[in-house]
């Protein structure tokens, strides 16, 4: 495996072509083992992954002091090849809850001094906030992301989860370097406007969700018993006969993957990539690996290639709008401005 890379769009950096999706070592998928999260971030760093995706309410900080513990270990040529994504804005309280969106350019501001304690560097290398604040205009939250820019704390603009609209708001407001979004086999909501909009801005697609929270990883099973603590155990794709539905969909896309040699993930993962490599490569991967061997099979989706054939058989056994149920409960789904 040779790591390629890409770029983020016309203004952003150079990354790997996967990045490290860091959430679930932390949050949101049951309890993580933190020696092993380390170590998978370490084999990442190692194997050429350069960026690594995070959140400021991941585990309230959780995850970016993990992060900054693991670059702290790490040699330091690979220290300093990392690039850091940080999004920023969702409120939690102590129990864990959620409780609204902040992009108030002194709460930027804020967050951002946060996150680069915890992270233990003197700089974001892209930063985002995760859900629109529907309070404050994209323009008052951009404009104070670009003003970290201007003082050196942050070095690219990224957004996260947002419409076309929005977007062209933004991007007329400071340079975007990239958009991070949902974006998988049965997650395809962004082709319709969204894609063709950042594509015409010149941003970049950090795909999160490629693998639908392991749901379309090959590994999921319908008998699966989920933590109290995952909130998968609340998706609406998990549930019942959603998830035997979608499931169906796996094992046709299994044996596509038989045929290739492949891993079901690496199908799926390659796809993506796939998606990218014929607009100038400009959608990177997120693969969200909380263990080694999991970032092994992920990696190994680098070396799948597809011809127009392999591609119509693929988005024959998993067809746009195939899945069934939304990719978040009805409460969360009103978040998100991309789906307006």
């Amino acid at each position: 495996m040779t790591m390629h890379t890409r770029t983020l769009g016309t203004t952003g950096p150079q990354v790997s072509a996967l990045g490290l999706g860091c959430m679930g070592m932390s949050a949101l998928y049951g309890e993580a083992d933190r020696t092993e999260s380390i170590a998978t971030v370490h084999a990442a760093l190692e194997a050429g992954v350069t960026l690594l995706d995070t959140g400021d309410f991941y585990g309230m900080g959780h995850n970016e002091l993990l992060i900054g513990e693991a670059l702290r270990a790490a040699p330091a040529a690979r220290r300093e090849q990392a690039l850091l994504s940080v999004k920023f804005g969702a409120l939690r309280a102590p129990d864990g809850s959620w409780i609204g969106y902040d992009g108030r350019p002194a709460a930027v501001k804020n967050f951002a001094s946060y996150s680069l304690q915890r992270l233990g560097v003197d700089h974001i290398d892209v930063y985002r906030l995760s859900r629109l604040d529907p309070d404050v205009p994209i323009e008052e939250t951009v404009g104070a992301v670009a003003e970290l820019v201007e003082k050196g704390y942050v070095r690219h603009i990224g957004l996260s989860e947002v419409g076309a609209e929005t977007i062209r708001r933004a991007a007329a407001t400071a340079p975007i370097s990239d958009l991070q979004i949902e974006y998988s086999l049965i997650s395809r909501g962004i082709e319709a406007e969204i894609l063709p909009a950042v594509r015409e801005l010149g941003i970049a697609v950090t795909a999160y969700g490629v693998l639908s929270r392991g749901l379309i990883s090959g590994h999921f099973t319908a008998d699966r018993q989920l933590a109290a603590n995952d909130f998968r155990a609340m998706s609406p794709r998990f549930q019942g006969e959603n998830l035997q539905h979608n499931l169906n969909l796996v094992e046709e896309l299994r044996k596509i993957a038989e045929q290739k040699g492949a891993s079901v993930a690496q199908i799926a993962i390659a796809w993506v990539l796939s998606q990218g490599s014929q607009h100038d490569n400009d959608i990177v991967p997120l693969v969200g690996a909380r263990r080694r061997d999991r970032l092994t099979e992920a990696l190994g989706a680098l070396d799948v290639t597809f011809d127009e054939a392999d591609l119509r058989a693929v988005e024959e056994a998993v067809p746009a709008g195939a899945a069934a149920g939304e990719r978040y409960a009805t409460q969360q789904m009103a978040h998100l401005d991309s789906e307006r």
